[in-house]
């Protein structure tokens, strides 16, 4: 789960780390009373989204007066803003970071990061800060210092001193650099934390540390461990299909194709998924109805893949074990009905009451096609969705 700038800065403040003053706003008069309230004479005007680049999408307007504030927020407030990581259809802005401007010497990149491979947090920093840190190892990965925590989730006053003096720091700033990562390592920690990003992290002209941008993941399946997080989830950053899946509580997530897939179980998910990209077609989505899904569950996750304007064609891959393959029938069948459904249906049901299953779904009077495999249903699925396509 991601969270805003303005949440991950509260955060930060909350273990420690300074943080340049701001408040929040949904309007541009707020804008200009939250401006009112900071230290002058510069304001900065931050777009809230859940993505980077906004300042080069015109996301992020450095003012020099309160007329100023406010004519920006106008401006950014409910623009579609679009950066590299927000794709061309962009994002819509509902609320924007108003806070005082920083006298910036330098910037620097800090973060914890959850390193999978290595099952462990790590910590990066780099002196090239206010960049894609992608960009940083690619061109200049010699610039990019790393240490991995040990099982006390803790990072040692001699690592982070390494850290900090191999950015180029003062003496003084490093004592500032050690305290300030101890605190967000605790953060890390303790909210279950995949990814805490300073970027930049300033030092100011008169020589201090403060985090300017601030960038965090947390795992989901911590959450229920940390309601506080939780509650900090914008359901208008989040894919509309997916909340909706969520709320059914169907396990769906949206992909970039054009074949529809509902699979009974995440493993059979990413296999039927891999068949489909060797049968030359890309899935729309990774829908997994669950062991324990019923005839509702089912009816629902069909109802959310059809919603996809982009799916062209649906394949249904269904192992039962647990989940009887006369569930999945019915509830095909209801949904297909209620849609008035037009796209090319391949249907592969094998396991608990298949018969029963197939015989749902042959009196159904939908138009359909069964598979023997899952590669003979990827098969003929794509081929199917490249003669709509056509």
């Amino acid at each position: 789960m991601n969270i805003h700038e303005y949440q991950a800065k509260g955060l930060l403040k909350e273990f420690g780390i300074p943080v340049p003053q701001g408040g929040l706003a949904i309007t541009p008069q707020e804008a200009r009373a939250v401006a009112e309230g900071l230290p002058g004479p510069v304001w900065v005007v931050k777009a809230q989204i859940h993505a980077g680049g906004r300042g080069k999408g015109g996301g992020v307007k450095v003012c020099k007066s309160l007329d100023a504030v406010e004519e920006a927020a106008r401006d950014i407030l409910g623009m579609q803003l679009v950066t590299h990581q927000t794709g061309p259809e962009g994002k819509k802005v509902h609320k924007v970071w108003v806070e005082q401007g920083t006298d910036i010497a330098r910037e620097l990149y800090l973060s914890v990061v959850l390193d999978r491979a290595a099952a462990c947090l790590t910590v990066m920093a780099s002196p090239d800060g206010g960049m894609d840190i992608e960009a940083v190892a690619e061109k200049t990965p010699e610039r990019i210092f790393t240490t991995r925590l040990d099982g006390c989730l803790r990072v040692w006053p001699y690592q982070a001193q390494s850290l900090f003096f191999g950015c180029g720091l003062s003496q003084p700033q490093v004592g500032e650099g050690v305290k300030l990562l101890q605190g967000l390592v605790e953060l890390a920690a303790a909210k279950d934390a995949t990814l805490v990003e300073i970027n930049p992290l300033a030092v100011t002209g008169d020589g201090h540390l403060v985090a300017l941008d601030a960038k965090m993941n947390f795992d989901e399946s911590g959450l229920k461990r940390h309601p506080d997080i939780a509650a900090m989830e914008d359901p208008e950053e989040g894919d509309p299909l997916e909340r909706k899946g969520q709320e059914m509580g169907v396990n769906y997530v949206r992909l970039d194709g054009y074949v529809g897939t509902m699979v009974n179980g995440a493993g059979l998910a990413m296999a039927t998924m891999d068949a489909i990209k060797q049968a030359g077609a890309l899935p729309a989505n990774f829908l997994d109805a669950g062991g324990g899904a019923n005839e509702d569950t089912v009816a629902a996750g069909f109802s959310i893949m059809l919603s996809d304007p982009r799916v062209r064609g649906i394949l249904i891959n269904i192992f039962g074990g647990i989940l009887r393959c006369d569930i999945v029938a019915q509830g095909v069948v209801n949904a297909a009905r209620k849609v008035n459904l037009q796209l090319p249906l391949v249907v592969r049901l094998e396991g608990t009451n298949v018969a029963e299953g197939r015989r749902i779904l042959q009196e159904s009077g939908l138009k359909f096609e069964t598979a023997a495999s899952m590669a003979e249903a990827a098969q003929r699925i794509a081929e199917l969705t490249k003669e709509v396509r056509s």
